[in-house]
This record gives C-alpha cells, structure tokens and sequence, in this order.
C-alpha cells in the first residue's frame, strides 16, 4: 500500500508556483486542479465542492453574517404605524444572539476552508515532488485504501471532529464572546438588541459594583474547595490504616459497610440529607427530644452553620472513594522499607509519616490536583444540600454558601445576565487551568515521570 514519502526540506508554496506546472499553479485559485490533473478524482472533488459550496455561501449568506457581527444588529423589534393599513404593526426586528452565533460560525466557515486551501496546496506539492523523484502518484483507489489502513485513524475521528466543532467549539467561542457584550436582563433578544461593550463586564466583576460579590464568594470557593480536599484525603487515609490494621476480622464487611455510600446517587443522598437536617427535620426533633439542645440548630439557614454542614456532608460522600484508592496503595507498599524502620526503632506514627504518608501522597498527587479542580466546580453539594443560601443581602445573586459556579447558575436562570455568568465562566476556567499547571508541574509525580 502506498505510503506518503518524507522529505528532508519540503519547497515553499512561493517555489512551488514558480516551478510547478499549468495545473500545480492553477491549484493556488482552483483548489483541486493538480488533484483532478493527476486523475486524484475524489480528492480534488473534495475540494473544488468545498470551494464552490463556501464562495456561493459566502455570496448568499456569508457576507451578511460577517458584517452583522460587528454590530450585532441595528433594527429592534417595535410597532410602527402602517399607513396603508392605518393601524400599528409588530416590526420584526433583528436578533442579536441568532446575529452573534451565526457570524462566529462564519468565521468558523472561513478558518475551514483556509485549512482546506493549505491542505490543498500540500497535496499540489506533494504530487509536484513525487513526479521529479519519479514515483508513482496515488490514485483515487490507493487514498481509499489508505484511509482504511494506515489512515484509518483519519476516518475514525471525522465523525468525532465534526461533533467536536459543533457541540464544544462553537458554543465555547459563543459563550466566550458574551462576556464582551451587554446581554442581560435589559437586553434580551428578539425583543431588544445587545452590543459589543468590550472589557467593561470584567472591570464590573473585578473592581466595579459585582466586586462585593465576586471576591467573597472566590474567597468562599477557595476555602470550600481546600476543606472538601483536605478533610476528604485525610480522613480517607486515616480510614484506610484503621481498616487495614493486623487483627482486624471481616476487614472486607467494613470496606462494603463504607462503599456504601457511594452505590447510592449522590443527588439522592444529598437530597436525604437536606431533609434530615432542616429545621424541623429528624436530626433536630431528636435533639430536642432528648433535651441536647433548646432550640433547633439551623444546619442550613445560619451561613456559619451552612458552611460546616456542606464540609460534613461532603466527608461523607467522599471520604469511602478516597479509603479505597489508599487501601490499594497500603496493600502494595514494599514491606522490606517498613520491617527495616522497626528494626530500627521506629514506631508507628514515625513509620506513617516517614514511609507510608509520603508513598501515598506521590501517587494521589495528581488526583489531589483534579479532586481540587472538581471541588472548585462542585455543583451538586451546594445545589442539592443548601441551594446556596442562606440568602445574603449584601450580595447579587449569590447566596452565604454559593460557589463560582452555583452563582454561575444564578446569574443565568434567575437574574438573565448572561454576560455576567460568561465573565464568571472564563474566570473560573482561568483560575483552575492556572492551578493545575502551577500545581502539577511542581509534584514529584511530574518530576519523576
């Protein structure tokens, strides 16, 4: 089966047309010439099709899209007075975030066939350098071939790529572009018309009137997300070793008793929960029942006691997951380092903290990062457990227990200001990205391969 030959020094486009024939050269306007020329059907069909389809799509529809982007529309929806029919009519007018969609998808159209007019070119050159080297040129019959053999993987992601662009590209870009216009509330399409606003939307976050809510809730994030880590790894260790212990009988009974947990959806645990800690739920009547306590302690209506409960709760649900990773880990510890320290003289805790913690932290490591990362973005515990309240005055649109993303969701479904929650999106990924990176570059996981 043909394979493509490597070269050294591949000539630039610019010598490419110099030296190339009628057909190399007519493929720099005429993408596929050289393909169609050297019986290359189905490949310079491919890409005549998409340069004919993209220049009539960009006559017909594509100019207006792009044009419209700079503006977003001009023309809001309203009544005018006919004077033919003498009364008033709706006026259609434009749309600003069908406006916004299609002209980033126009822009995606214009990248595609500028990477299809490179990829046409590479083709031209490839087949100029196989005639001077005097080889045969694939026909139409050896690219299939090839697309099912030692291309194969090419065909297998098509499907998958396309998917990609559609379902993550483009409203990626969509929701990232948001955040540089003035759609909220006030402005929401059809019936009124937003615009560009450029950084302003960031200024209002970081140092203007939503400052008084970001900084606290990011301050609430950070702490959340280091208390639901922490205390979910140490105690999940801490689990482990006492499961682990020599002398301890149906060690598989306990594991099952913990693992429990984690066999029932997180959303109906934390559902459970809600209800047994409320004001009048179980937890408090049997308190005061018993006469522990006078008056029904607010789990979730007092923004102190809120944020202890989330903490708890999530102990709960996390700790099993991390009790099982550790016991793995336990179990393969090389026993010769352990027998050497007591020989030595060392006990228990000394063999914990010189031995056993340091081996499980360099390989839970990295799931440390991530476990972090999801904690930031924890949606479910909040949500679920406190909806973020107890409510709080003082913010917007936030509650006492309301992360980044739970206010995220706010700013979205209650108050509509979009351009707000894609600001708060693009921080939120820039703070866990910058994270990660600084984070797991340091681990001697990545230092030591």
């Amino acid at each position: 089966m043909f394979k493509k030959k490597s070269y050294e020094q591949q000539m630039t486009f610019r010598k490419l047309f110099k030296k190339g024939d009628l057909a190399t050269k007519l493929s720099f306007v005429v993408m596929g010439a050289a393909n169609l020329a050297n019986k290359q059907y189905l490949k310079g069909l491919i890409f005549l099709v998409s340069e004919i389809a993209f220049f009539y799509w960009l006559i017909r529809n594509g100019v207006q899209a792009l044009s419209m982007l700079a503006t977003l529309g001009t023309k809001e929806q309203g009544l005018v007075f006919d004077e033919q029919l003498g009364i008033q009519i709706l006026q259609e007018g434009d749309n600003s975030m069908l406006l916004l969609l299609f002209g980033i998808a126009a822009i995606l159209l214009c990248v595609f066939l500028v990477v299809m007019y490179v990829i046409n070119l590479k083709s031209a050159r490839h087949i100029h350098e196989l005639k001077e080297a005097d080889e045969k040129i694939p026909s139409t019959m050896d690219d299939l071939g090839s697309l099912l053999n030692e291309r194969f993987y090419a065909t297998l992601m098509a499907i998958p790529l396309l998917g990609v662009l559609l379902f993550t590209v483009l409203p990626l870009l969509y929701m990232v572009s948001i955040a540089f216009t003035n759609y909220d509330h006030t402005h929401l399409p059809p019936k009124n018309l937003f615009t560009w606003v450029g950084l302003v939307n960031f200024g209002n976050v970081i140092s203007g009137k939503m400052a008084g809510t970001f900084f606290p809730v990011l301050g609430w994030t950070l702490t959340w997300a280091t208390l639901a880590t922490v205390t979910c790894f140490f105690f999940g260790i801490l689990l482990a070793l006492l499961i682990n212990t020599k002398g301890l009988k149906f060690k598989g009974v306990w594991r099952t008793i913990f693992v429990i947990t984690m066999a029932v959806p997180q959303f109906i645990s934390l559902l459970v929960m809600r209800n047994l800690l409320n004001g009048a739920g179980p937890i408090n009547a049997t308190l005061l029942s018993l006469g522990l306590i006078d008056a029904a302690i607010p789990f979730l209506t007092d923004p102190i006691w809120a944020k202890i409960t989330v903490v708890v709760v999530n102990m709960w649900i996390g700790i099993p997951a991390t009790m099982l990773v550790s016991t793995g880990i336990i179990q393969n510890l090389p026993t010769d380092q352990i027998e050497a320290a007591r020989i030595d003289g060392a006990n228990k805790l000394q063999i914990f903290r010189n031995i056993t913690f340091p081996q499980i932290l360099f390989v839970m490591m990295p799931a440390l990062i991530q476990q972090f990362i999801g904690n930031i973005n924890n949606f479910n515990v909040i949500f679920l457990l406190t909806g973020g309240g107890p409510s709080n005055s003082d913010f917007y649109g936030a509650g006492s227990t309301d992360l980044l993303v739970t206010w995220l969701y706010n700013l979205t479904v209650n108050t509509m200001d979009y351009n707000l929650a894609s600001v708060i999106g693009i921080l939120i990924f820039i703070l866990s990205a910058v994270f990660s990176l600084l984070a797991y570059t340091r681990t001697n996981s990545f230092k030591e391969g």
